[in-house]
């Protein structure tokens, strides 16, 4: 069934339905991202199981300063009550070069202190929206301060960090989680993995300006087409068991696999397999949100970009670039482009595994319905999908007046672009022009891969 997370534009809307959409959209966004941390034993709290991320802690005081930041002064007109709280819990980080932070648990607020400033901010925020003033007084503001632009940063921003928390949370001790019941296994027949020829042709990649009521962040802006020649890509993600194969040839050792900077990377890290596999005496463990459980062969293996590139030059094939990923997603036999890979119609159950209905992925091809035209499974959800495609802006790219580090603080050349989605990621992300990155070390997203032949 539809996400009930959906974006919708709400920017014409009557007063009173614009802020019961907002309350109502958040309300459900804010119960998810406080579900995840209550999975998290107070002792653990002030842990950082990410070297490269901030502790715990700051997450919890981060999610509600980033929506009292972006609305204060805005859409809402309300008072600061503690400005050295908005500061602190302003920005995340992405540090690059091997730098990481360097903070105590003692240098953060109590938790008490962090919990109240959270519902003091939920309460201010709410009693102002129910005052929210029509969008036509808002008519000389920018177009990007508009209260649908608002109320979609907000939202996604949450559901963002509700799927990037996941990867923390992840690496947490399993004595410092409380788990849910086991899942249910997913069923797939086997599946035969092959190249799926695609034809030259048009990708449409971005999002127009002059689509009425559309969501984009920045730079998912401006539409523009690129001529793809025909290529051939992988059926379906690479599984654990192909990325095995790779493993025992040798490929963590084979020096010719990989470039310099990540074989210095993989070499000073000792890293010699994914990060999700354990070795034990009696084989492959794989380590689930909650549990251990014998290596799943048949689930897409999730692995940093550095890793991606080199099982594909093992492979003798490549990463596909963002323009043959949107080629192969969207087009179909007659040469029109679809807002999904399986067609027009919204996401559901029925296309893949997204919108968090799961913790863990399930085997390649397990959902036909989300197969496009040409035959390739699995493009939107059970795992993102590097590229070979630094992150860069697109022609006409505008930052948002008010966020403008949003985006461009990353077009530095260390990140790469992913697509498509995991388990974890909310159904409004799933559109076509959406755009995911992350750098080629990062070991700890949901991130698999396919590869292509020219």
């Amino acid at each position: 069934m539809p996400n009930t997370l959906e974006a919708t534009p709400i920017g014409h809307a009557a007063p009173d339905q614009l802020a019961a959409q907002l309350l109502d959209r958040l309300s459900k966004a804010r119960r998810l991202t406080d579900d995840l941390f209550n999975i998290v034993s107070a002792s653990a709290l002030y842990a950082r199981p990410i070297g490269e991320r901030h502790r715990i802690i700051f997450y919890i005081g981060h999610l509600e300063a980033f929506d009292w930041n972006l609305f204060r002064g805005r859409l809402l007109s309300i008072p600061a009550f503690n400005p050295e709280f908005d500061n602190l819990f302003a920005f995340g980080i992405d540090p690059v070069d091997g730098g990481l932070p360097t903070d105590e648990p003692y240098h953060w607020p109590p938790m008490n202190q962090v919990r109240a400033y959270v519902e003091s901010i939920r309460s201010r925020i709410d009693d102002a929206l129910l005052d929210l003033d029509s969008p036509a007084k808002k008519s000389s503001e920018p177009a990007d301060f508009s209260p649908n632009t608002l109320l979609n940063v907000a939202i996604e921003h949450r559901l963002m960090h509700a799927e990037t928390l996941t990867y923390m949370l992840h690496q947490l001790p399993y004595d410092s989680k409380i788990a849910p019941p086991p899942e249910a296994a997913v069923a797939a027949p086997p599946v035969a993995s092959r190249m799926v020829d695609i034809p030259s042709g048009i990708a449409t990649l971005g999002l127009p300006r002059t689509e009425p009521g559309a969501f984009g962040w920045d730079n998912e802006y401006e539409a523009h087409t690129i001529d793809v020649p025909a290529f051939a890509i992988d059926n379906h993600k690479v599984t654990n068991r192909q990325f095995l194969e790779f493993l025992e040839a040798g490929g963590y050792e084979a020096r010719e696999y990989w470039r310099s900077e990540d074989w210095q990377w993989k070499e000073s890290a000792g890293i010699a397999h994914p990060v999700l596999w354990k070795r034990t005496e009696g084989g492959w463990l794989y380590r689930t949100m909650f549990r251990e459980i014998p290596l799943r062969p048949d689930w897409p293996v999730y692995v940093s970009h550095a890793e991606a590139s080199a099982y594909a030059q093992w492979a003798n094939k490549s990463l596909p670039t963002e323009a043959q990923w949107h080629r192969a997603a969207y087009s179909t036999l007659g040469g029109v482009e679809t807002q999904y890979p399986w067609g027009n119609q919204p996401p559901s159950d029925l296309h893949g595994n997204f919108d968090f209905v799961r913790w863990n992925p399930t085997p390649v091809g397990a959902f036909p319905e989300g197969a496009t035209a040409f035959g390739v499974h699995d493009l939107l959800g059970n795992g993102w999908e590097w590229t070979s495609t630094v992150f860069q802006p697109f022609p006409g790219f505008r930052p948002f007046s008010f966020y403008p580090g949003y985006s461009a603080n990353f077009f530095d050349g260390k990140h790469y672009v992913m697509k498509g989605g995991s388990a974890r990621t909310a159904s409004s992300m799933l559109r076509r022009s959406f755009r995911n990155w992350f750098q080629p070390h990062y070991q700890y997203a949901y991130a698999g891969f396919r590869c292509v032949t020219h």
